[in-house]
């Protein structure tokens, strides 16, 4: 066991049922896609855990929004960036519903786990502040493609919180664990106590019984991405990861309800 803290030591990690239910950017059939309404319907749906990604305006607002452009999800246009929050709060995502600040996602539901994906460099300090600020500690779980980005956000929040591995991290586990390395793999993910990957990254299988089972055993949990199959959810908790993210949240809770861990 890694000398590091597990994930079971992280209050962010308690899922009722055994399973991290993530319901990814929220919880929206009408492409509202990380807004109040979705974070809304995952919380109304019954889910405790939503996955959502930060940026950070040019006058340092953290807001919950996955692109680094207005352009694809709202009716209006820039970067988030190079934009002051006066003109990122009118934008509206779908044309009906402004973005939201992550101050908000925290606020709003004071028991709602949240999964923060920093996307930017300039979101570490103001996801920090925004942690801080809702007193939000235990129930984020800050997270990264980029291990850089990450470590920021901590070195802002200074204090401990669960976090996930960044995609070097990831492949530097996956490679430890075909080589059947229990050492490599703890070294691998010692800054980190989840791994939220998808089944596959190109030609590589991240996600099979031989990765979950190595990650277990460095006391780390696996969480699945995106994955909107019923069959798809069934196998993979079948093979014991630990969380799924999911863009049907509807269809989760019914496959966690009919196998008893909801």
């Amino acid at each position: 066991m890694s000398g590091r803290p597990t994930s079971w030591a992280f209050p962010y990690f308690d899922a009722p049922g055994g399973v991290v239910a993530l319901a990814h950017r929220g919880f929206s059939l009408s492409g509202l896609e990380n807004s109040m309404a979705a974070f809304a319907g995952a919380v109304d749906l019954g889910f405790g855990y939503v996955e959502t990604d930060a940026h950070a305006t040019r006058d340092g607002v953290a807001v919950a929004l996955h692109d680094a452009s207005l352009d694809r999800t709202t009716d209006a246009h820039g970067l988030v960036a190079e934009l002051p929050w006066a003109k990122v709060r009118e934008a509206r995502i779908g044309g009906v519903e402004p973005v939201p600040l992550l101050e908000d996602v925290l606020g709003t539901w004071p028991d709602l786990r949240v999964n923060i994906d920093v996307k930017a460099a300039s979101g570490a300090v103001p996801v920090a502040e925004a942690v801080a600020r809702t007193g939000a500690w235990d129930r984020v779980c800050v997270t990264s493609f980029s291990r850089a980005r990450r470590r920021a956000t901590l070195t802002a929040l200074g204090r401990a919180v669960a976090t996930s591995a960044a995609t070097g991290e990831v492949a530097a586990f996956v490679g430890a664990a075909r080589l059947r390395s229990a050492r490599l793999a703890r070294c691998a993910l010692a800054d980190v106590q989840a791994l939220q990957v998808p089944v596959r990254q190109g030609p590589v299988t991240v996600v099979d019984r031989s990765t979950v089972a190595a990650a277990h055993r460095a006391g780390r949990q696996v969480h699945v991405w995106t994955i909107n199959a019923v069959d798809h959810m069934h196998q993979l908790l079948d093979l014991g990861v630990d969380g799924l993210v999911t863009d049907r949240a509807e269809l989760l809770e019914k496959v966690l309800r009919a196998r008893g861990v909801w």
